[in-house]
């Protein structure tokens, strides 16, 4: 019996498969269409290749991690092997937007679930992961579950209902950020800065004012009004975002993938 067993290791799943085997070393099954990447995890991590079948039977904790989309269809082929075990798994779906409810129905029983909601940041142990579970998860198993994905990052147990809600920014912020970063080397660049240092520039400024951010718990209206000195350079600029709406447009970044994953239902 494997502690953890992961179907998909994709860029979400790859990811929290990475921080799991900092605690659990080989002790996990593997499954996924693209055959490289399940050989690239074995020769990595020791770990071994099972089928979804053969991780639905030998696994404690079994990782959903395909595409909503393709969530009923895959869980097909974990029907029959569960409801063989007597002792039941626990089941961890990062699937945006379904409900612990639509796992249970897709898996064919009122199952042990646990519903995340990571980041990409999970690979390096940054993620601000959410996460929720079915009144038939006990204490333990949730604890033992926190203890070895520890290495991911951070999680925040919450309500269902606010998941969907919550996952809009830590889960689909990642890219938001990306894009931030990417316009304000873009802006450099135009100035005259190699694209090389206007990127770097960029990253660590961001990364920098968020540590400083956490470190002080300053809020970041106080941090902003700290830079902004008056009839200064940055004031200015702050100025051209609001003019152009960057507050709002950021507001609705969120609300719009919120809406996006209410529909994946």
């Amino acid at each position: 019996m494997y502690t953890a067993g992961f179907i998909g290791i994709g860029n979400m799943g790859g990811a929290l498969m990475t921080a799991a085997a900092k605690k659990l070393g080989s002790d996990f099954m593997v499954c996924d269409f693209d055959q490289k990447k399940v050989a690239d995890a074995v020769e990595k991590y020791g770990c071994v290749f099972g089928t979804a079948a053969q991780i639905a039977r030998d696994c404690r904790y079994i990782f959903l991690g395909v595409k909503p989309q393709m969530a009923e269809d895959a869980c097909r082929d974990l029907i029959a092997p569960l409801a063989e075990r007597t002792g039941k798994p626990v089941i961890v779906s990062m699937m945006a937007g379904l409900t612990t409810d639509t796992v249970r129905k897709f898996c064919g029983g009122d199952y042990k679930v646990i519903r995340i909601m990571p980041n990409i940041a999970a690979a390096v142990g940054e993620s601000m992961t959410l996460c929720t579970s079915t009144d038939n998860v006990k204490e333990d198993e949730m604890e033992k579950f926190l203890d070895f994905m520890s290495e991911s990052g951070k999680f925040d147990r919450i309500p269902e209902k606010l998941i969907d809600a919550g996952m809009a920014l830590s889960g689909c912020g990642p890219a938001f950020v990306c894009l931030f970063i990417e316009a304000l080397a873009d802006g450099a660049v135009a100035c005259g800065v190699p694209r090389k240092s206007a990127m770097e520039y960029a990253a660590q400024m961001i990364l920098g004012t968020v540590t400083l951010m956490q470190e002080t718990g300053k809020h970041p209206a106080v941090m902003k009004d700290e830079v902004c000195s008056p009839a200064g350079t940055t004031i200015a600029g702050v100025r051209t975002l609001e003019e152009h709406g960057f507050r709002s447009a950021a507001m609705e970044a969120v609300i719009a993938a919120y809406e996006k994953t209410k529909a994946l239902k």
